[in-house]
């Protein structure tokens, strides 16, 4: 059975979204337990948080919206799900 080109398309998004949620969790994991592994009283602070948080979570969430608009509007493709094709080709 020959596989619908459909899928080779669809792996590769999926495991874009997968890099994605990757890069989200490094990023996140690298500023909160990189620059949180101080005592509180330590701590810098950014906009009244501590720099952990506002590197971890305010910014990471800002790069995270970023880099998911531009992998959906430059590399995603719009694939039709109908068989329609299939159905003519018989």
């Amino acid at each position: 059975m020959n596989k619908d080109w459909r899928f080779r398309i669809s792996h590769r998004e999926a495991l874009m979204g997968v890099v994605l949620a990757l890069i989200n969790f490094l990023w996140w994991y690298g500023f909160a337990y990189g620059l949180g592994q101080k005592a509180p009283e330590d701590y810098t602070y950014i906009f009244g948080f501590p720099a952990w948080f506002f590197w971890s979570c305010i910014i990471g969430f800002l790069v995270m919206v970023s880099l998911v608009i531009l992998t959906v509007k430059f590399l995603l493709t719009d694939l039709p799900l109908d068989d329609r094709e299939e159905e003519h080709s018989e």
